[in-house]
């Protein structure tokens, strides 16, 4: 498996603990930026965690910002992106058996280090259920589609 990361300064921070776990479980992955804490919009690196994801360069994706919302919004404007904004174990499990997420957001602000170690552990160990989950997936991917130009 290899993940693609990216955040903006406020989740720098995050990502880099998540990079050093990541290793540490042999886990590949890309680091799509930012590289410091300096100022930078969240939409560009939501933005290229999701387009890895989506052409396959990676098989999935995390993405950090302050709260997670700004960042995962933005993951979720590329088509095929189903990008989970996650503060707890459970819903990382979910997000995974029922929704397929590709993309896992995480606020830096929100949650701590220790947290977030144990959600991302949980998410990528988590495969999708399939069955009658499918079937609601695909139905997002239709509205989805719907709008599409």
């Amino acid at each position: 498996m290899k993940i693609a990361l990216g955040s903006d300064h406020g989740g720098f921070q995050l990502k880099e603990y998540i990079k050093e776990h990541l290793e540490k479980r042999d886990i590949e992955y890309i680091d799509y930026g930012t590289d410091s804490t300096e100022s930078v919009d969240y939409p560009e690196f939501g933005q290229k965690v999701a387009e890895a994801v989506k052409n396959g360069e990676c098989d999935r994706g995390i993405v950090c910002c302050g709260t997670g919302i700004g960042i995962s919004i933005s993951a979720n404007k590329v088509p095929g992106i189903r990008c989970a904004l996650v503060s707890d174990c459970y819903s990382a499990k979910m997000s995974r058996e029922h929704n397929n997420a590709n993309v896992l957001a995480l606020g830096a602000r929100v949650i701590g280090k220790d947290l977030a170690l144990e959600i991302v552990d949980v998410w990528i160990d988590t495969e999708f259920q399939g069955g009658r989950h499918e079937r609601r997936v695909n139905k997002i991917s239709d509205i989805e589609n719907k709008y599409v130009i």
